[in-house]
This record gives structure tokens, sequence and C-alpha cells, in this order.
């Protein structure tokens, strides 16, 4: 098991890793749609909150040694799923290949963020 951590993505704000490499996968953390060098909250726009979670989300899988293309599944948290229109177009403009999904409403996020990412992917060959 291999730990990953990145610049390139926002500090973990608990007692986690951005991700885990184990048996030829990647397990990531969810990814808020944080700065990764102010750990500020982007916006409010669901539009640009998923454009950075998923800016995020790729940024760990990159140091991981995997990619967007390489996601199998994934699972989505909104705030709010009158959301998940708009929610749902950023998302497939980056997953064509359309991975395995689970999407649910939560009552709430850390930071105040409409959205959270988490990804497994298998590693580059």
């Amino acid at each position: 098991m291999t730990v990953v951590q990145t610049p390139n993505a926002p500090a973990a704000v608990g007692p986690y890793s951005q991700a885990i490499i184990s048996g030829g996968f990647v397990f990531t953390s969810g990814q808020l749609p944080l700065d990764p060098a102010s750990g500020a909250l982007v916006s409010r726009s669901i539009r640009m909150q998923t454009e950075q979670a998923i800016a995020n989300l790729r940024a760990v899988l990159e140091a991981s040694g995997s990619s967007l293309d390489r996601v199998f599944k994934t699972t989505c948290y909104l705030t709010n799923l009158s959301d998940f229109a708009a929610f749902n177009e950023v998302y497939a403009s980056y997953f064509p290949h359309a991975p395995a999904r689970s999407c649910v409403e939560v009552s709430a996020l850390p930071r105040g963020a409409a959205v959270e990412i988490e990804a497994v992917a298998l590693l580059s060959q």
C-alpha cells in the first residue's frame, strides 16, 4: 500500500490521505472544489465547483500514476440534487467513457462545498 500526496491538489482537511495505491488500483479520497494553493472554496457556482473538484481529482490521479480516463468508478456527493443537471454537464465532459457512478444528495460537505467527488482507477500500464 502506497500513500499519495501532491501539492497540486488541496491538502487533506482531516486525518486521511489524498489517495492510496494498492493492488494495481488508485483509491482517491473525496476531492472538494478547493484551490490547492489557498485551500479556499473556489466559487458558489456548481459548474465552477465541479470543474475544480475534477481538476483536483485529476492532480491526485496523475500523482498516483493514473488519469481520468483510467477511472472506472466514481462516487459523487451533492448538497442539492437540483444542481444535478449542471453538475452532469460538466462531469460528462471529463468522463466521456462513462465510468460506473453513484451520485447522492448529502446535507452538508466540508468547507461549505456543494460537490465532492471520489474515484477508483486503474494504474497506468
